[in-house]
């Protein structure tokens, strides 16, 4: 990935699984129920005013907040404040 984020934002994989291993096709609401449950995740790219997470840190990221999705190289991905973690492994 060649986007670099600003500030203190970190890019996450998007956890939306819309087919399992086994090729069963799950409903768009299912997809995001299990993606909600999904809050440990690794930081593909960090801001340069990031103290804490750096890039391929696992991080838990506080369940309770927004994320933005967006579209980057044709793959989907989550964009967070460094804030909104809560610790990393």
């Amino acid at each position: 990935m060649n986007f670099k984020p600003s500030g203190s934002w970190i890019v996450l994989p998007d956890p939306v699984i819309k087919e399992t291993e086994s090729g069963i096709i799950l409903d768009e609401a299912t997809a995001n129920a299990n993606a909600k449950r999904s809050n440990v995740l690794e930081a593909l790219a960090v801001g340069p005013h990031c103290n804490f997470v750096e890039k391929g840190d696992t991080v838990m990221v506080d369940p309770r907040s927004e994320a933005a999705r967006t579209e980057i190289d044709d793959k989907l991905y989550l964009i967070i404040s460094e804030h909104q973690i809560l610790g990393k492994w």
